[in-house]
């Protein structure tokens, strides 16, 4: 596995609001040191809805040695505004890559999900459910033409701007035509519903002919949160969509066995470079007393408030605003045994 990372937001506005209402930039260079040297990473999947933002993690990013996947993310926006969007962010891609960085520019993420136009309803909220329903076969009619036309505008846009190689974040629902790009880009979560056919699947796209990067895959943080995969967030959420179920059991396990399972997978089928999501869920901190939101995060670290009950005497990084969960070295610890098998090949 050539790249090895880490998905890390710098926030994304779905429904109009912020997955990261707080950015401070010291706290992000730190994180991307932490993400470098103990993670063990080699590159980074930088997402987001703020250029200026996107830019300056990428730029610590740059400094820190990782190679950049530079992944604007626009939410809720309509073809006629997400074209103007990514060519900008395409052109700061470029300067970065003129500097020395390996840059690679995702040119959007799930547009089918979290774009407008594609599917009915005006905000990704309204969006899912129509997954659900009886509609659902009606309302993915001709989606993925019209995501592959716009994708085909966007890269020739993006190439008259950007000289290094060019994927997308895609989901099943988008239908990607992958001739235009340079690496075929998955968002591959694995659930009950796939997990029959998921090698089967994954080993599908390497007909294309080019490599192949996960750029997003995880679970959640409660027992059974791997069967549901990229939606485990959904099934966790209770009827006010923001406080999980009070069901819920807390299990750090579970993402430690979907992690150790699936990057198995990945480096016998010969993934080129994989970003694990998440860092954090920098929305949902964990709290001891109440409802936890982090269960619902699919974050390596638990983001911690007033009411996490962890003294900062007691963490591992008493400067940051979070502590690693299990998964966390889980991660570090295949990171680093894959970068060392990397080295013995090439002594060889």
């Amino acid at each position: 596995m050539r790249g090895k990372g880490i998905h890390y937001d710098t926030g994304t506005f779905p429904d109009g609001g912020n997955s990261r209402p707080s950015f401070d930039l010291g706290v992000v260079e730190r994180e991307i040191r932490v993400i470098a040297e103990d993670l063990h990473c080699t590159a980074i999947r930088i997402t987001g809805g703020d250029p200026d933002r996107i830019e300056a993690a990428a730029g610590y990013a740059a400094a820190a040695g990782l190679e950049v996947w530079f992944s604007p993310f626009p939410c809720e926006m309509t073809n006629a505004q997400m074209l103007p969007f990514l060519v900008d962010c395409a052109e700061r891609a470029e300067r970065l890559r003129l500097g020395g960085t390996d840059v690679v520019f995702v040119a959007g993420c799930e547009l089918s999900l979290f774009a407008r136009g594609y599917l009915p309803g005006d905000t990704f909220g309204a969006r899912v459910p129509v997954l659900a329903g009886p509609g659902r076969e009606a309302a993915l009619e001709g989606v993925p033409d019209r995501v592959n036309a716009f994708l085909g505008e966007v890269v020739t846009a993006v190439r008259a701007v950007f000289g290094g190689p060019v994927s997308y974040a895609s989901c099943p629902l988008d239908g990607v035509d992958w001739s235009p790009f340079d690496i075929v880009g998955l968002d591959a979560f694995r659930g009950l519903r796939n997990a029959a056919g998921y090698r089967d699947d994954l080993r599908k796209e390497f007909a294309h002919g080019k490599p192949v990067a996960i750029l997003e895959v995880g679970c959640c943080t409660f027992r059974g949160a791997g069967d549901h995969g990229g939606a485990g967030w959904y099934v966790a959420m209770g009827p006010d969509g923001v406080t999980p179920k009070p069901d819920l059991v807390r299990d750090e396990g579970e993402q430690v066995r979907y992690l150790d399972d699936l990057i198995t997978v990945f480096e016998e089928e010969g993934v080129d470079s994989l970003f694990w999501f998440s860092f954090a869920g920098y929305s949902t901190p964990h709290r001891t007393s109440g409802p936890d939101p982090d269960l619902a995060s699919y974050g390596i670290v638990t983001i911690l408030d007033e009411n996490s009950g962890i003294p900062a005497s007691a963490r591992t990084y008493p400067d940051m605003p979070w502590e690693p969960k299990r998964a966390f070295h889980t991660l570090a610890d295949h990171y680093k045994a894959l970068g060392q098998q990397r080295t013995i090949v090439r002594g060889q």
